[in-house]
């Protein structure tokens, strides 16, 4: 049972779900493109800097095809998901892309890697996705946008094609490296954003230390955690585990943030804890 790996995905995922915590703690107006784009140039190219100081990119040969589509993929994720929020709703935009992040893996297992899904991962990506749904119902308005919901369906293909083409790149290298490399092209992508868009707030120095703290432990480390789980699991059930993202920032709107929940989404919760809890404790599976 490779349980350790399931438990560093989901450390990760929980560090992801910090980050909306974060962010309300940055004072004036953010563009959220503009925090994406800082988080990963500030994760990769800070990470890339470490290894290239350590040497651990020395005489290491880059598989630029699953490095590139693999960059390409996170690249993508950030505009279409915060763009997907911005037209259709937080809740709609959420569900959408993220709860179908992992139906996209199986289907991208099944078509590329001619993986047959397992009965346990079906059980339990339905268990969190509906908890996902649930979650988040009646958190707003509800504003059906057409184009955010392709995009937030974008947004969940991009992270589950992330999540297989590095799998790839892991397979061939160490995961220090592999994610610094990544994540600095990923970061390279997404800097126009900061040329067009207003980067104001980020000379407050609270501000910066949001944006570091968003930048070096809910990217760098984050995905350090998700590679070193991801290498040793499919892909499609890392995924499925990274639904403890909203999980997690549910918690903490409510513990920190003192957001209330309704009886619904404690309903989602339970579903999603349940649904993680078999993916993780499941017999019969197979990395």
């Amino acid at each position: 049972m490779q349980i350790k790996a399931y438990i560093w995905v989901l450390f990760a995922a929980m560090l992801w779900g910090t980050t909306g915590t974060a962010q309300t703690f940055l004072v004036g107006d953010a563009h959220p493109l503009t925090i994406g784009a800082a988080r990963l140039a500030i994760g990769g190219f800070g990470l890339l800097a470490f290894v290239w100081i350590s040497g651990k990119l020395r005489g290491v040969q880059l598989p630029w095809l699953w490095v590139g589509l693999s960059a390409l993929c996170m690249a993508l994720f950030q505009p279409f998901f915060f763009s997907a929020v911005q037209l259709t709703g937080v809740a709609i935009g959420t569900v959408v892309a993220i709860g179908s992040a992992p139906a996209f893996s199986g289907i991208l297992e099944a078509l590329v890697l001619k993986r047959r899904p397992e009965r346990v991962w079906v059980f339990s990506s339905t268990l969190s996705v509906v908890g996902c749904i649930l979650l988040f119902a009646n958190r707003d308005s509800y504003i059906v946008d057409p184009l955010g919901v392709m995009l937030g369906l974008l947004a969940g293909l991009a992270f589950a094609g992330y999540a297989m083409f590095s799998k790839n790149v892991l397979g061939l290298m160490e995961v220090m490296p592999a994610v610094a490399v990544i994540f600095s092209l990923s970061g390279l992508g997404l800097l126009l954003f900061l040329f067009f868009l207003d980067t104001g707030y980020l000379a407050v120095p609270q501000n910066m230390m949001i944006v570091a703290y968003l930048g070096l432990a809910a990217t760098s480390l984050a995905y350090l955690l998700f590679s070193s789980g991801l290498k040793n699991i499919p892909s499609s059930s890392a995924v499925t585990l990274s639904l403890a993202e909203p999980l997690t920032a549910s918690v903490l709107g409510v513990a920190v943030v003192g957001e209330a929940l309704s009886g619904q989404s404690w309903v989602g919760v339970a579903l999603l804890i349940g649904g993680i809890a078999l993916l993780a404790f499941g017999k019969n599976r197979k990395a």
